[in-house]
């Protein structure tokens, strides 16, 4: 069963999504040449604490930090650690809060410096594939409607589109049903109802689709090693256009 929230619900879901784009803006301005992952993290777990949110991401199923910091190759759940963001890195932040037992989170790809043209163009791309897939979740439409609108979009720029990991439900628990593929045929699955909050994160490669998981048992990186980009919103399924929640 999909959840779909009350009025009520529906508030306090929005109001940790505020947390979680304020920490993302935040957290933008402090990623440059020489920061370390673990300070951003360090500074991320201060600002969601002052905000009167709590940091979901850590201890999730053992997770060991505030946030998930992920660079070039790394596609997602990268562990803050002692490693300096250099001059044109790209970095994923992914951030994730809970707010009196209700919970949001949202991702972006930041540039460091001067970026490679193949850099920009995959942070462009991932960002309006995000964009696409809201725009085709709509009430009465299908939820396969929107790994479609993303799928058809990304492929035809020749980057592909990460299989292994998803979108999902969110707002009473960090992860809900349903999952939500970034690819697949038009048409499919459930009736997206008013009232639905969906999380919705395109996870795009300059390369093949492929990825592996790190001996830390949690990073997943590009299998040929190539960029990744990340970028996710919370939206929240009305009569007419979603309506989003991390912004």
């Amino acid at each position: 069963m999909i959840p779909v929230k009350s009025k009520n619900e529906l508030k306090k879901v929005k109001q940790a999504g505020v947390i979680v784009a304020k920490t993302l803006k935040f957290l933008a301005g402090k990623v440059k040449p020489g920061v370390t992952t673990k300070e951003l993290d360090a500074d991320a777990a201060l600002f969601i604490e002052k905000s009167g949110g709590k940091a979901a991401f850590l201890g999730y199923h053992g997770f060991p930090a505030h946030i998930c910091v992920s660079i070039n190759e790394e596609v997602v759940h990268g562990i803050p650690s002692g490693r300096m963001v250099r001059n044109g890195d790209i970095v994923s932040l992914d951030v994730g809060v809970e707010l009196e037992g209700y919970f949001a989170d949202a991702a972006i790809t930041v540039p460091v410096g001067k970026i490679s043209k193949t850099a920009q163009r995959l942070l462009k791309i991932t960002k309006d594939a995000l964009y696409k897939g809201i725009a085709a979740a709509r009430c009465g439409r299908h939820l396969s409607d929107i790994s479609f609108a993303i799928q058809n979009y990304v492929e035809k720029t020749g980057f592909s589109v990460v299989r292994d990991f998803v979108g999902h439900g969110i707002g009473l628990k960090l992860h809900e049903e349903p999952q939500i593929p970034n690819f697949g045929k038009p048409g499919q699955g459930v009736k997206l109802e008013a009232g639905m909050v969906l999380a919705i994160e395109p996870m795009i490669n300059a390369g093949g689709y492929e990825v592996e998981i790190l001996p830390n048992g949690w990073t997943a990186v590009t299998r040929d090693r190539k960029i990744s980009a990340h970028f996710e919103h919370d939206i929240c399924i009305t009569d007419s256009v979603a309506e989003i929640f991390t912004i």
